[in-house]
């Protein structure tokens, strides 16, 4: 069966399975280390970080509520940070005095990311921690503390799963590798 996103994968490096597993894990990690608070808030960066959310919200087992922030230092098209970080949409609850996870894609340079924590800390939280599904170790240009990482992965261009390849595939559950000679005949 021919599926849209076939020209443009390489390989799967993440299946479904071993995504769903390893959420559940997480889940349970982060239940364990919030089990005294009731002022959880899980924090996605948008877009990626949605479906990845979404599953590990159902696996986290203390209340906590769930808010959104749009930042972007990549344009369409572009594959590397701009540096030039905007906030997009802004938070709708206040964090401050409460326990804040950022859940995120994933974390490349780090750059957006320490501007989004640098930005968030002058609002008081009482924590502020970081979740990433994927992290890039290799890439890092900024200093980050990541609390909960799903998975560390190599320098590769990755999509599915909520990454998206300009802007869709976000849909697919896996993460695949992009098959980088595809993008030279779009």
């Amino acid at each position: 069966m021919q599926h849209a996103y076939d020209m443009y994968l390489k390989e799967i490096l993440i299946d479904e399975s071993t995504l769903q597993a390893r959420i559940k894990e997480l889940g349970a990690q982060i239940t364990q280390d919030y089990a005294n608070s009731n002022n959880l808030i899980l924090l996605c960066i948008l877009k990626g970080g949605v479906i990845f959310m979404s599953d590990l919200a159902r696996q986290i087992d203390v209340p906590h509520e769930l808010d959104f922030m749009a930042v972007s230092s990549y344009g369409k098209g572009a594959r590397e940070s701009t540096r030039n970080v905007r906030i997009d949409h802004d938070l709708t609850v206040g964090v401050t005095g409460k326990d804040v996870l950022i859940i995120e894609d994933i974390i490349d340079s780090g750059f957006t990311l320490s501007k989004v924590v640098e930005m968030l800390w002058t609002r008081s939280p009482k924590t502020l921690k970081i979740c990433t599904l994927l992290d890039k170790p290799a890439r890092r240009q900024a200093t980050i503390t990541v609390d909960y990482t799903g998975f560390a992965i190599e320098d590769k261009f990755v999509f599915g799963y909520g990454l998206d390849l300009d802007e869709k595939f976000r849909n697919l559950p896996f993460i695949g590798v992009v098959n980088l000679d595809s993008l030279k005949h779009d």
